[in-house]
């Protein structure tokens, strides 16, 4: 079966060929951003849990900064440390921009790259089917050719052309269910980060005064 399919895509058109090769482009990334990603979140998460138990601990913000500047990819340490090495933290308003300035900040590392994820989930499908209605056309142009219209003759080319649809929907549907979760797992740690940062402005503001 897998021989079968191979000697398929190697005798397909070149047109078919360049749809092939472009799902798999977009099947190798998005799995490159799958495994990045997990990753990613997984450690800044525990980060952040190292982060909030160091906060919790000690309320000291210089040696709570010093404490917390190996925590690089947690969004609630970043947060912190950014506003800590601002200048002006004395004033209510400018900690509340510069609170939102770095929420945002840290809002997009944290949606880095799903949006490739969402492109290839809405997309691939239909460059696949665009592979499968070109290599039909080429089926049927070769029936009129020969003017032979047997199963023999038709099935190669349809299942030559099937096989682009087919890669289509492998690279289509895990980057659905992968930016679905991790979006997910992102807006929770963001939200989390919202909420600490109202923490943070009541700390702030009774250290400045």
């Amino acid at each position: 079966m897998q021989d079968s399919a191979i000697q398929l895509i190697l005798q397909a058109g070149h047109v078919v060929k360049g749809v092939l090769v472009t799902l798999l482009f977009f099947s190798v990334f998005s799995w490159a951003i799958i495994f990045y990603k997990h990753r990613y979140l997984s450690k800044a998460n525990k980060e952040s849990d190292i982060f909030l138990r160091t906060y919790r601990a000690g309320r000291d913000p210089k040696a709570l900064y010093i404490a917390t500047k190996t925590l690089n990819l947690s969004p609630l340490a970043n947060v912190f440390k950014s506003v800590y090495a601002e200048e002006g933290r004395n004033d209510r308003d400018e900690l509340k921009r510069m609170l939102r300035r770095y929420e945002a900040l840290e809002s997009a590392k944290l949606e880095r790259y799903l949006n490739f994820l969402a492109t290839t989930g809405s997309t691939t499908p239909f460059i696949g089917l665009f592979g499968t209605v070109w290599g039909i056309m080429n089926s049927f142009r070769g029936i009129g050719a020969t003017g032979a219209a047997s199963l023999a003759v038709v099935a190669p080319g349809i299942a030559e052309a099937l096989i682009a649809t087919a890669m289509g929907l492998a690279a289509a549907i895990p980057a659905v269910i992968a930016y679905n979760y991790y979006l997910s797992r992102a807006r929770r740690m963001i939200i989390e980060m919202e909420d600490f940062s109202e923490e943070l402005l009541d700390f702030f503001s009774k250290e400045s005064r």
